[in-house]
């Protein structure tokens, strides 16, 4: 039975209203082509409007991995893209394609699919079980310069987390988060400061907390800070890969406070009840 810890988060998902908000890690670096099967998700209702925008992983060819909150209801479906500067591809922007190829209504550039939600899933208590599907209906087998993916994102052994909670040095295991949110946001009163583009970017937390404390047994808390950085609005579902491997330790699930400083809060998929649900869809670790 997963522990109940009712604490106060901030879901990291920024809803739509006229133009879709945007943006990326946070204190991170441009991440290029380094996690091509990375990409940015656009929820869609059952009319095709949008709803809000999260990140993700690839895990093969068809199944891209994200947060329970990215795809829980109204969310009927999903556009994705991959390519690591989606801003360059917004309607209206110079050299941008025409619609309906650019970025706020899809089209070559985008890959739909049908949305999926842990089956455990609360909107009350989305951190207990925050993992979503999206399943595609064409396969991404090319980056956006056309070379072939050779690897995707993989999910853990079973319980492999458990480890770090008795490893020497915490501060010394560090996580690959990597996402299309904000880079920096700030309060209301100066919102207009908000550094806000979709690009992918990349940055390197370290472990502050696994199997106690806020996070229970279902998430880890990272640092997210000026000298490591971290993950903002937006960067929901997106991954956290271990070390620099390509090993997803957990999703981008939740912040503990509104401008995106402190900790981040990561949904942990090494957990055997999430691993049985993600099989369904073909994937195991």
């Amino acid at each position: 039975m997963r522990k109940r810890v009712f604490v106060v988060f901030m879901v990291l998902v920024v809803l739509a209203v006229g133009v879709m908000p945007a943006g990326a890690v946070t204190d991170g670096e441009l991440d290029g082509n380094d996690h091509p099967y990375v990409g940015l998700m656009l929820a869609r209702d059952i009319t095709g409007a949008p709803l809000w925008r999260c990140s993700g992983t690839l895990l093969s060819e068809t199944v891209f991995l994200t947060a329970g909150h990215c795809t829980e209801a109204p969310a009927a479906s999903a556009t994705v893209w991959f390519n690591a500067d989606v801003e360059a591809l917004r309607c209206g922007m110079p050299g941008a394609p025409a619609a309906p190829n650019c970025y706020s209504i899809g089209g070559t550039h985008a890959y739909n699919g049908s949305v999926h939600t842990h089956p455990s899933y609360d909107p009350s208590a989305f951190f207990l079980f925050d993992l979503g599907v999206v399943v595609l209906d064409t396969p991404v087998t090319e980056d956006e310069f056309g070379n072939p993916i050779t690897e995707y994102g993989e999910l853990p052994q079973p319980g492999q987390l458990n480890s770090l909670k008795t490893r020497r040095g915490r501060q010394d295991t560090t996580f690959t988060a990597v996402g299309y949110g904000l880079q920096q946001s700030f309060p209301d009163a100066a919102s207009w400061k908000d550094a806000a583009f979709r690009i992918r970017m990349v940055a390197h937390p370290h472990l502050i907390q696994i199997n106690g404390g806020l996070v229970g047994d279902f998430s880890l808390l990272l640092s997210n800070n000026a000298h490591t950085g971290g993950t903002c609005f937006g960067d929901s579902g997106g991954p956290n890969f271990l070390g620099d491997s390509n090993v997803v330790a957990g999703v981008t699930s939740f912040g503990l406070n509104g401008n995106c400083a402190g900790t981040g809060g990561v949904y942990r998929v090494d957990q055997p009840d999430d691993q049985a649900w993600l099989a369904t869809f073909g994937v195991t670790p």
